[in-house]
């Protein structure tokens, strides 16, 4: 059972641990400034990381037809015990942001089919973005584009990867989420992809303040090297190694990306996927599942 220890008040954070942890609220850099507790069961060390390479913001691929929309959350309190009951269960909205979107969406993708046994038809993952008090500007929600129409870095969005899931599998996703980070925290990006636009967080109903996803998102950390701390996101949050925010997908919906990003080869040196997955956003376009909007098309 998680606990929620308050600290006094002049002390801006509070720890979420089972009993068998030591209480240790004050490694935390004051250059945080975080007005809501710290949710996590490791120690935190998690200072900005300043080391070099290249970013992606300096490529950009080939340009197609944008497209986004606003993703709807449903709220679940619950676990259903029967995960083999997924399709009876409902489903909830979910996202994951670990840095650049389009190798976390090939990872959620291959998640998708592994644990649900979805078709390309079926998948839910979408590269979009979430975590900005602003919400949507003039109804959308947009990559860098020439004439920073609804620019989702001063938006303070960052990018995420959206899921429909079955409340059931929700650990099972949350192992794979921890699974993208090094045994030192650092995302596969990390070197070149810093700043807020590429913080990690993720977004389940209810955020810190629903146990159930919580102890799922802790539990699933601690089996895969107890490497992340956890801290409740307000909006505009920080990007800081090794520490993930946990968004309130009722109050933080995800915003899906424009179709040139979906299903995208990754960003790293050859890290290229098979052409069957990049066809999957003209198939799902096609469909009219991907949704559109008015975002410009790239840099354009």
């Amino acid at each position: 059972m998680l606990t929620m220890i308050s600290l006094p008040t002049l002390v801006s954070f509070a720890i979420l641990l089972t009993p068998s942890k030591v209480i240790d609220a004050f490694h935390a850099p004051s250059s945080h400034h975080l007005s809501k507790p710290i949710i996590r069961d490791v120690a935190l060390h998690g200072h900005a990381d300043h080391r070099g390479g290249s970013s992606r913001r300096n490529f950009l691929d080939a340009i197609a037809t944008g497209v986004a929309t606003t993703c709807a959350t449903t709220a679940g309190l619950t676990l259903p015990t029967n995960a083999n009951a997924a399709e009876d269960e409902g489903l909830i909205d979910v996202y994951f942001g670990c840095g650049c979107f389009w190798h976390v969406q090939h990872e959620f993708v291959q998640a998708e089919k592994r644990i649900l046994n979805r078709s390309d038809d079926e998948l839910t993952a979408r590269a979009g973005y979430a975590g900005g008090k602003a919400g949507a500007l003039d109804g959308k929600v947009c990559y860098h584009n020439f004439n920073r129409v609804s620019d989702y870095g001063p938006l303070g969005h960052a990018e995420v990867v959206s899921l429909r899931i079955p409340p059931s599998s929700y650990k099972e996703f949350a192992v794979e989420y921890t699974k993208l980070f090094d045994k030192n925290g650092f995302r596969p990006d990390q070197a070149g992809d810093k700043g807020t636009e590429y913080r990690n967080l993720v977004g389940f109903p209810g955020g810190a303040k629903s146990e159930v996803y919580l102890k799922a998102l802790v539990e699933a950390s601690k089996e895969n090297g107890d490497k992340l701390a956890f801290a409740e996101g307000l909006g505009d949050d920080p990007d800081r190694r090794a520490l993930v925010f946990v968004m309130d997908s009722d109050a933080f919906s995800p915003f899906v990306a424009e179709q040139y990003h979906q299903f995208h080869d990754g960003f790293a040196m050859g890290e290229g996927y098979p052409q069957s997955y990049n066809d999957i956003a003209f198939k799902l376009a096609k469909a009219g599942t991907l949704g559109k909007s008015d975002c410009p098309n790239g840099m354009i």
